[in-house]
């Protein structure tokens, strides 16, 4: 993945995690220790030199299309989504400038007393200038998941992957909690991933990386210090590329 530890290949990437991954153990809402972590793990690769942008779901808050699917209706449940995905952008923001970190969280949905309207040649400036950007409130659209929104930003930001942090090492061909045979690929194709439903993404969004090129890593983010790991070219993880 890299020459050496201090000259990583990727020089700009889109750490995509869910707002499941910030509720620790407690199975809701936002869990201090867990973003403090995840701040830390975002912070050391900063310190690498790499210029860093995340996408945060709203999950562990409110998820439009379980909301959608009890009833309410799915525009107004996806915008409620979009909130949630604005408070962990917050939280995140707290915890990586507690390290020292500086950060911008970015909106596509304008809300100017709290976070930046999301200009796109604004947000480069604060990539080039090692500010970590926090993009949120999804593409600023119902029907569109975080994955989607993910991909855009890292295609429109000119990220050279995208780091989709989750509970196991790597795309398998399934659940590998519940079926100890299952299988981990260490490369996929993005139409295999397709072909075969297995998950990495929404649809939409893998075919959005297909499209501009970008390849997702899929890794473990419970796994400490794997962000950085892989970026030194260490540790398990599943390169979904074309």
């Amino acid at each position: 993945m890299v020459d050496d530890q201090t000259h990583p290949r990727f020089k700009r990437v889109l750490l995509k995690i869910s707002g499941e991954a910030l509720m620790g153990d407690q199975g809701f809402g936002l869990h201090p220790p867990t973003v403090q972590r995840v701040a830390q793990e975002v912070k050391n690769v900063r310190d690498m030199g790499v210029e860093v942008c995340m996408v945060i779901g709203g999950g562990n808050i409110f998820r439009g299309l379980q909301g959608s699917a009890q009833g309410m209706e799915r525009t107004t449940a996806d915008y409620m989504g979009m909130l949630a995905t604005v408070m962990n952008a917050l939280a995140m923001q707290a915890a990586l400038e507690s390290l020292e970190v500086h950060s911008r969280v970015i909106s596509a949905i304008p809300m100017d007393q709290v976070c930046e309207p999301y200009i796109r040649r604004r947000a480069v400036r604060h990539l080039e200038k090692k500010r970590v950007c926090i993009f949120a409130a999804g593409t600023g659209n119902p029907y569109f998941t975080t994955d989607t929104a993910a991909t855009l930003r890292a295609s429109e930001m000119a990220c050279e992957a995208i780091f989709k942090g989750t509970k196991v090492d790597g795309v398998y061909d399934k659940d590998p909690k519940k079926f100890p045979d299952a299988k981990r690929y260490g490369d996929v194709t993005y139409d295999e991933v397709l072909q075969k439903h297995l998950g990495v993404m929404d649809a939409s969004a893998i075919a959005l990386a297909r499209d501009n090129h970008l390849p997702i890593i899929v890794f473990s983010l419970d796994e400490p210090g794997g962000f950085r790991g892989i970026l030194a070219g260490q540790g398990t993880f599943t390169r979904v590329h074309g």
